[in-house]
């Protein structure tokens, strides 16, 4: 298969942390947007590219752009695609996606315009008007943004963030692709040392762990395109066995993780068995209070502390990120990567972030405050 244009989502404010990682692939052409990166790739990029992307939500193909402001041009624009090149004639390819400050703006009908464009074309190519649609599943996305439609095939089938170890997650877990971003700005290497002391479902923890061995994410994971045919199975067999073989076994990382919940320790030590980095975590009740920073040498705290939105009211968070100041002292050697959505999360915390980065966990608006 030709070269194609692939694209991948990601939350916003991980542009840059998903651009240096599709960069590592040794792709072509790679172009940030706001809350995507786009690149030239083959049918192996899009495997290399679902198995070892850690922040983006997906892979797709691009397979058309246009400027829509009527459903007669949306039509037109999505029955010139050249669908036939990945959907045969038993293919099943349901429709969805999204219209935002665009003339056009009901999901629904442009979801039934876009499905009958798309039979329209199959059509024509295949010399029949009924598709019983009983084959492989080729979802069929569209974004359409100030009347620019955008129409792409996905790949991935669940999200990038379903890495299948969370089984059982707490009440506000924190996604994983974001996990892994933070862990990316944080510089999590081999031999880091990484705290969570409000570790819940552990997830900041084993990304940092997956990060730190080097574990592509979607190593134990199955993808929509494997039943395409596009990458022959013993192609995907041994690309994973090749990438097992050099996962970083002599790293020295330990994640070290702490909640007065005891639940969330159980399940922070269950979710990293899942993971298969739990030899390299330990989690313990325990409260912030008592974590001494006189005690460590050195290391990296990256915490989702809990906030007014989420399991704590407004002022019970207040006190958390005050009692936080306290303890998470500056020390030559300790560094400290905070996500709230709180505007003054710096004057509660006692001091002013070395750095910020605006970032969204989930549909709410946060940002990292790092110290180091």
């Amino acid at each position: 298969m030709e070269k194609m244009r692939l694209s991948c989502p990601c939350m916003f404010g991980l542009e840059s942390v998903l651009s240096y990682e599709i960069k590592k692939l040794g792709v072509e052409n790679v172009e940030t947007t706001d809350g995507r990166v786009s690149f030239d790739g083959d049918a192996s990029d899009i495997m290399r590219a679902n198995i070892e992307l850690r922040t983006a939500e997906r892979v797709q193909v691009l397979l058309g752009k246009f400027r829509a402001e009527s459903f007669d041009e949306l039509f037109e624009g999505v029955r010139s695609l050249a669908f036939e090149e990945f959907i045969g004639e038993n293919d099943t390819f349901p429709v969805k996606g999204y219209s935002l400050s665009s003339k056009l703006k009901s999901v629904p009908d442009c979801q039934s315009i876009i499905k009958k464009a798309i039979v329209k074309r199959l059509e024509k190519v295949y010399g029949k008007s009924w598709f019983d649609e009983s084959g492989a599943v080729y979802q069929i996305q569209f974004s359409i943004l100030k009347d620019e439609v955008m129409i792409l095939l996905d790949t991935t089938g669940e999200g990038l963030y379903k890495r299948g170890y969370r089984k059982e997650a707490n009440a506000a877990p924190i996604k994983e692709t974001l996990a892994a971003g933070i862990a990316d700005l944080a510089r999590v290497g081999a031999d880091s040392v990484v705290m969570d002391l409000m570790c819940g479902s552990g997830t900041l923890l084993i990304e940092s762990a997956l990060r730190a061995l080097d574990i592509p994410p979607g190593i134990n994971r199955r993808f929509s395109y494997e039943r395409w045919g596009i990458v022959s199975r013993d192609e995907v067999l041994e690309y994973r066995k090749s990438r097992l073989s050099i996962i970083r076994k002599d790293a020295q990382f330990k994640g070290l993780g702490g909640d007065i919940d005891k639940e969330a320790v159980e399940l922070t030590v269950s979710n990293a068995k899942r993971a298969g980095v739990i030899s390299r975590i330990r989690a313990e009740e325990k409260r912030v209070e008592e974590f001494d920073v006189t005690r460590t040498q050195s290391g990296i705290v990256i915490c989702n502390p809990p906030y007014g939105e989420r399991l704590l009211d407004v002022k019970g968070a207040e006190k958390l990120y005050a009692e936080m100041g306290k303890v998470f002292t500056e020390k030559e050697g300790m560094s400290y990567y905070i996500i709230s959505p709180h505007d003054k999360f710096e004057e509660i915390f006692g001091r002013e972030a070395k750095r910020k980065r605006k970032l969204y966990n989930g549909m709410i608006k946060c940002t990292l405050y790092m110290y180091f």
